[in-house]
């Protein structure tokens, strides 16, 4: 924002009504001001919050303020964020949580609608500014200006689909009254941001500039100078019965191929909601009201809503205010060494990359301008990203590195040897992090001569797409160390989940006996493609046969042989010997074309599933939610809200269960003990329930 609106909105209320109303007009969530040419500067400003949402708050003071406007009408209204984080992140989901009752959804979302409206007609050109973040309700309501002027680096989009829901206020019919129809549809339905230049080609924003032009931008608009963004001119013919038909048949097929529609019926019923009433303003108004009413009071709803704020349970861990690293190191540049390299240098921070193998750096730089291209980032964008990846042969970045990550092979001599090398070199107050996904840090600790400042910082395959970061700390890893790994977390937009040093840590603990039980399942005669889908009917995004040949059979079974040698008291079964001998010949999994499946151009070649036995998917699931009790248990995790968000960001758990140990607690942990205790007579004693059950009684 310019100084001069700062300036006046710091120090100046427009006051609007008749001169003999004595109240003082001060809003907490809005801040108003006026210039020289009858512009009214109306700004949100959300209190003591980082960046705004849309609640029942804001929306009230919104409705007192259009109420004062009507009159005191300006020539201009210019609505726009006061927060460097963005325009607006969306509503406050929080409106809805524990909401079971669709009436009361109904209600307030009628209420909202109906304040949005008169705002809409305001009799005067309203302009909405959007910078940074501008996202679900807080487009919505930008939708409701006549002109939108993108700041450049604006991200817009309607995220809701990703939280089981579909846009609530007004978005289903404003974005399709201002784009083609299909493109509207499309950004509902996959819930991807766009950047202000394609915003600009679909007609989302009229206009992008920068902040320095605002000022010109706005008195232009104000002018008539800005032509509106109009629609192509056969956006009605898709608007007729037979194009939304036509339309709406193709969109359900492609939606059908990602996601379940008994899952995941929000993006069904937004093409439902168009195919009836697309290019009727008043009946899709009802329409979207009573459907989105519907969804968020489910029960899928309610715990989809649960998995948002368990996102901002972990983001709140990575309070970027601790963060005081712009250099990271990295020692191996094998995929997940060489991938995380590139995705810290995707997200702003130099980083130096140092391996034996000149040859792997060079692979990393090309899967690093790959990434870029599968992030749309522009040439100079790239240019800069790739200028901020250094290869380092000779390991001259580790002296000014704030961090250094350690991501060679899963071996203890190796890393000690590394480690010996680093240390001599580090800074006295930079971190060294390793990569393992599995050795407990006590044991890898035992050189270190600082080891206070020494952590797990253990990325998922494939970094670009696994949002968590399990954050391990020791017996004597210093609070401040955390906060600062946490903190880095944040800033590489990754979640940090906070576990002690345990065998494993926390997901992959979790995740083996998930694995093991699969791989003897399949040793019993099943079909991969069989079990693949118990695993996928029950919510999981991809089966576990697939899911190990996509992490590595080799993989697999070193942690497997690790948490059976380090957990005495493990009931964890062996590995089946066919396994073995499949990795011995060669056939590791994805990586290597043939695992327990055949893969072609990054695909499993799949046949027909069949109907698998009645206990499936209580053999597959039921040890995993056996070990997060464990954990629990054990105190690798301090809460279940940690572990519930660990596993869904880390391992994809069926979000709309809500969490491994929500999903236990909805069904009961008597009825999960009772189950166990079937599947231990069936099937042997790896299956006995943790003592752990009884605290979660």
């Amino acid at each position: 924002m310019t100084d001069e609106i700062l300036e006046r909105l710091n120090h100046q209320r427009l006051e609007l009504g008749p001169a003999s109303d004595s109240s003082n007009h001060r809003w907490h969530h809005w801040r108003l001001a006026n210039d020289e040419n009858d512009t009214i500067w109306l700004v949100l400003d959300q209190e003591n919050s980082q960046v705004n949402t849309i609640d029942e708050a804001v929306l009230e003071e919104l409705a007192d303020i259009v109420g004062e406007l009507r009159s005191s009408t300006p020539r201009t209204l210019v609505l726009r964020s006061a927060k460097g984080s963005g325009f607006c992140v969306g509503a406050d989901l929080g409106m809805f949580r524990a909401v079971a009752d669709p009436d009361t959804v109904v209600g307030k979302l009628q209420w909202a609608h109906d304040i949005v409206d008169s705002f809409e007609k305001l009799p005067c050109t309203r302009i909405a500014v959007i910078h940074g973040q501008c996202l679900g309700g807080g487009l919505e309501l930008a939708l409701a200006c006549d002109y939108r002027i993108a700041i450049e680096g604006a991200k817009l989009g309607f995220p809701e689909v990703q939280l089981g829901l579909h846009p609530g206020l007004a978005g289903t019919y404003r974005t399709s009254e201002k784009l083609q129809p299909i493109q509207a549809m499309s950004l509902m339905l996959t819930g991807k941001t766009v950047a202000t230049g394609k915003a600009r080609q679909l007609g989302l924003v009229n206009t992008v500039t920068l902040e320095r032009h605002l000022m010109a931008a706005v008195e232009d608009t104000a002018r008539g100078k800005l032509v509106k963004a109009r629609r192509p001119i056969y956006s009605p013919i898709l608007e007729t019965p037979w194009g939304r038909r036509i339309a709406a048949k193709r969109m359900v097929t492609a939606t059908e191929k990602k996601v379940s529609r008994q899952h995941y019926p929000a993006p069904f019923d937004l093409i439902e909601l168009w195919r009836r009433h697309g290019g009727n303003r008043r009946a899709m108004q009802r329409s979207e009201i009573e459907s989105f009413a519907n969804l968020v009071t489910s029960p899928a709803g309610q715990n989809l809503v649960r998995v948002f704020f368990l996102r901002e349970t972990l983001k709140k861990q990575a309070d970027k205010s601790h963060c005081t690293i712009g250099h990271v190191h990295l020692v191996g540049a094998g995929t997940m060494g060489g991938d995380i390299a590139a995705w810290c240098a995707l997200q702003g921070l130099r980083v130096t990359l140092g391996d034996q193998n000149p040859e792997m750096i060079a692979s990393t730089v090309k899967r690093t301008a790959e990434l870029c291209r599968a992030k749309h980032r522009s040439s100079i964008e790239t240019r800069d990203i790739l200028d901020r990846l250094i290869p380092d042969l000779a390991g001259d970045g580790i002296g000014r590195a704030d961090l250094v990550i350690e991501a060679v092979p899963e071996d203890i001599d190796i890393k000690r040897r590394v480690y010996a090398d680093v240390q001599s070199r580090m800074r006295s107050d930079a971190l060294l992090a390793t990569n393992t996904s599995s050795i407990p840090l006590e044991t890898l600790r035992q050189d270190i001569q600082r080891p206070e400042n020494f952590l797990g910082l253990h990325f998922f395959n494939p970094v670009a797409h696994m949002q968590l970061v399990e954050v391990v700390s020791h017996d004597v890893t210093s609070d401040a160390s955390l906060a600062r790994a946490r903190a880095f977390c944040g800033v590489i937009d990754r979640l940090p989940a906070p576990v002690q040093s345990a065998p494993g840590f926390l997901v992959n603990r979790v995740l083996t006996p998930y694995l093991l039980e699969a791989m003897l399942i399949l040793d019993e005669g099943l079909s991969p493609e069989t079990l693949d889908r118990a695993a996928l009917d029950f919510g999981m995004p991809m089966g576990p046969a697939e899911m190990a040949d996509q992490v590595g059979l080799d993989i697999c079974i070193s942690v497997a042989d690790m948490l059976r040698d380090r957990l005495q008291d493990s009931l964890l079964p062996e590995v089946p010997p066919w396994l073995r001998k499949r990795v011995e010949d060669g056939n590791a999994g994805r990586k290597s074309g043939r695992g327990i499946y055949r893969w072609e151009k990054g695909k499993a070649v799949k046949k027909p599933a069949g109907e698998a036995p009645p206990d499936t998917a209580d053999r597959l699931l039921l040890p995993l939610l056996n070990a997060c009790v464990t954990c629990l248990r054990q105190q690798v995790v301090a809460e279940e809200d940690i572990v519930d968000a660990a596993l869904i960001f880390g391992t994809g758990f069926a979000p709309f269960r809500g969490g491994p140990l929500h999903y236990a607690r909805q069904c009961g942990s008597e009825d999960i003990q009772s189950r166990l205790r079937k599947l231990a007579e069936h099937h042997g004693e790896r299956f006995a329930p943790d003592p752990g059950w009884a605290d979660l009684s």
